[in-house]
């Protein structure tokens, strides 16, 4: 059995980001059901010690995972460590004593500690002195009940809080407001259309390439003429063809060199990188990384179905995703001054198609809808498992290429 686990986002009040929640598919008396609770969270932590390599999972973030009051007590969170996780406790854990000498246990072990879906409840108290993190969910709190929250914990300026299902920017802005600290929550993923922005020179040449590069025959002299027409993007060619993701012996020198030695599909691939960073370039991180991991997703679930002459369409689907995010526009006008085929553009507007299923799954992966993501695997036929492994595959590939597009 494959033990996965999807991430959200948690980012500080800059947008840029702080960590990750792990969500697991199946609750902890789920995930095997033929064994006690001890034992079953004995293997989840066994899992991510080994099948889903935390760091890498979590690009080296701190990784929020939700712990339940007797997992606590048997010490599970210690067989991680410290340095890697928040450790959650869980809202149905119980406020007794035994927990809170475990809970001062790992404190003084330095880990960090969060309560999660906290709701104003003075039997807790006692635990604030050993707390880093109050989690609220913002959907179901109003706004008395934070103010007492705040009330509460005002003597113990260590404790931070994390607004949790924030998904408008007016809730943000609201949250950061009454003092929080933290967010989670895909309003990061929307448009705020009141605030739409305009295509540089740059990136409306970048447009215009991505346009071109998503025909079937590209001419290497009309993509030399976008780069020579604009030095920024040529110094980030070279940049990056030279970049050690590549080892290369000898350096490239050239547009025209740099784009024959990359050949097509590497020269597309850094295209639409530098197209999702830079017209995202004043939003989150995680935003362009959304748009990665869906690209590559699409790509690999197409060439996985033996569709091969469907992946980059859907690579490129996955990329524009995002854009109506970025640039704070309309999905619909912005479709409009690009040349895509139906097909793409219907699975950006509608999620139809076989393209738009690869990325209504992605969305779904990304949001833990575990039984959504059930429901698309059984109706595309699905291997046991591929959605999942294609899913943690894409994100290392999209945080590779992060790596490599900050070089340039």
């Amino acid at each position: 059995m494959m033990f996965f686990a999807a991430r959200q986002p948690i980012l500080h009040a800059d947008q840029t980001l702080f960590a990750y929640e792990l969500l697991f598919r199946e609750g902890l008396e789920n995930v095997f059901p033929d064994i006690d609770a001890e034992q079953a969270t004995s293997r989840m932590v066994e899992g991510l010690q080994s099948t889903l390599d935390l760091p890498r999972l979590t690009q080296d973030k701190p990784a929020f995972i939700n712990f339940t009051h007797d997992s606590l007590l048997n010490g599970y969170p210690m067989m991680l460590s410290q340095d890697q996780i928040v450790v959650e406790i869980l809202e149905t854990a119980r406020p007794t004593r035994r927990l809170l000498d475990s809970v001062k246990e790992l404190k003084e072990r330095g880990y960090q500690i969060a309560l999660d879906d906290y709701e104003h409840d003075s039997v807790w108290a006692h635990f604030f002195p050993y707390i880093d993190i109050i989690k609220v969910d913002v959907m179901v709190t109003d706004e008395d009940t934070i103010r007492q929250i705040i009330h509460d914990i005002r003597l113990f300026p260590q404790i931070k809080l994390l607004a949790e299902k924030v998904e408008t920017h007016d809730q943000f802005q609201r949250m950061i407001s009454l003092g929080f600290s933290y967010f989670q929550g895909y309003f990061f993923s929307r448009p705020e259309v009141m605030q739409s922005k305009r295509l540089d020179h740059s990136s409306m040449a970048l447009t215009n390439l991505v346009v071109q590069l998503s025909k079937n025959s590209v001419a290497v002299d009309d993509v030399l003429k976008v780069f020579e027409g604009d030095a920024n993007l040529s110094f980030k060619l070279l940049r990056y063809v030279n970049s050690p993701l590549f080892r290369r012996r000898n350096e490239i020198q050239t547009i025209r060199q740099a784009i024959v030695v990359l050949g097509e599909q590497e020269l597309k691939r850094f295209v639409y990188l530098l197209f999702s960073a830079s017209v995202g370039e004043s939003k989150p991180a995680e935003l362009s990384n959304m748009s990665l991991v869906r690209a590559r997703f699409g790509e690999l679930l197409m060439s996985a179905r033996a569709m091969d002459s469907q992946a980059e369409s859907a690579f490129l689907v996955g990329l524009l995703s995002t854009l109506d995010a970025m640039l704070n526009t309309s999905m619909e006008e912005l479709l409009q001054s690009l040349a895509l085929v139906d097909d793409m553009k219907n699975a950006l507007l509608h999620g139809t198609g076989i393209m738009g299923e690869s990325l209504q799954l992605v969305q779904a992966l990304e949001q833990a809808n575990w039984t959504k993501v059930m429901n698309m695997e059984q109706r595309l036929g699905l291997a046991d498992e591929l959605a999942k492994k294609l899913y943690l595959e894409s994100l290392e590939w999209a945080a590779e290429r992060q790596k490599a597009s900050a070089a340039v």
